[in-house]
C-alpha cells in the first residue's frame, strides 16, 4: 500500500523512539447523522491491518453522532457581541472572534461565568498567559467548530459540537470493527486527545506526538482518518 499525506504534511514522522508512517484516508464528504461503523467498514477496514492505530477527526465523529447547532438555536445577544469584539483571532479561525460562537459559550456556561473568563483573559494576557479563556469555560466551548465558512462552505450557518462519550466511541469502534482508534481536535495551532480505546495502552501525550503536525489538515481536505502504522511494515 502507497501511503498519501496532504499537501505540506510528511507520510512519516519519529515518535515513541521509532519511525511511523502515516496515511491520510479520503472520504466523501460526511453529513449529520452518518454511521461512523459504516465508514469505517468503507474506508478504513480495506487498508487496516494489526497493530495499526486510527486518528480520527472529532468533527467527522460529532457530525455522525447530530452533536451539531445552528444559526437559528443561538442568536447572538447584547453580551456575545460585546465580547467578541475583543477576541484575538489566530490563524486557526476567529472561534470566539464571531458573536454566534460567543452566544454559544454564553448559553453553555451561563452569563457570570464567561464574564469572569473574559476578565481572567484580559488580566492574564497582560502577563503573557494565553488560553484563560478557554480553560475557564471548558472544553465544550473550547471544542466548537464551524460557523465559518472560508475553507468549509458547508459550516458557515452550522456549529460543530464535541463528540459525546469519545472513549465509548473508540471501544464501540473495536468491539465491532477490530480497529485501534482515538479522537482528537486538531489544528495547525494546536492538538489535544479527546478520547481513546481502552486496547490503547500508551500515554496521551506519546498519542499527541504521532499527529503533532496536524496530518490530517485544516481546510477542505476531506481526509478525517489518519491511518498510522510502524514504519516499514
Amino acid at each position: 500500500m502507497e501511503f498519501y499525506a496532504n499537501e505540506g504534511k510528511s507520510v512519516t514522522i519519529q515518535a515513541m523512539g521509532k519511525n511511523w508512517a502515516r496515511h491520510a484516508i479520503a472520504t466523501h464528504f460526511v453529513t449529520v447523522g452518518e454511521s461512523y461503523l459504516d465508514l469505517m467498514e468503507r474506508y478504513v477496514k480495506p487498508i487496516y491491518q494489526a497493530g495499526d492505530i486510527l486518528s480520527m477527526s472529532e468533527k467527522v465523529i460529532a457530525i455522525c453522532q447530530g452533536r451539531v447547532v445552528t444559526e437559528e438555536e443561538v442568536r447572538p445577544g447584547f453580551w456575545a457581541k460585546v465580547l467578541s469584539r475583543f477576541v484575538h483571532q489566530t490563524s486557526a479561525g476567529p472561534g470566539m472572534g464571531l458573536p454566534v460562537k460567543m452566544q454559544f459559550a454564553i448559553n453553555v456556561c451561563g452569563l457570570s461565568k464567561i464574564l469572569w473568563a473574559a476578565f481572567r483573559a484580559a488580566v492574564d494576557k497582560l502577563r503573557g498567559i494565553h488560553g484563560t479563556f478557554y480553560r475557564i469555560a471548558g472544553v465544550e466551548v473550547s471544542g466548537l467548530d464551524g460557523f465559518y465558512g472560508h475553507d468549509i462552505p458547508e459550516y458557515e450557518h452550522m456549529g460543530v459540537r464535541v463528540p459525546e462519550n469519545p472513549n465509548g466511541v473508540c471501544d464501540e469502534i473495536f468491539e465491532k470493527t477490530g480497529i485501534v482508534s482515538m479522537i482528537v481536535d486538531a489544528n495547525d495551532l494546536d492538538v489535544e486527545l479527546l478520547g481513546q480505546c481502552s486496547q490503547l495502552r500508551h500515554s496521551p501525550q506519546a498519542l499527541l506526538d504521532l499527529i503533532r503536525d496536524n496530518p490530517a489538515g485544516q481546510d477542505r481536505q476531506l481526509t478525517p482518518f489518519i491511518l498510522i502504522r510502524p514504519a516499514g511494515e
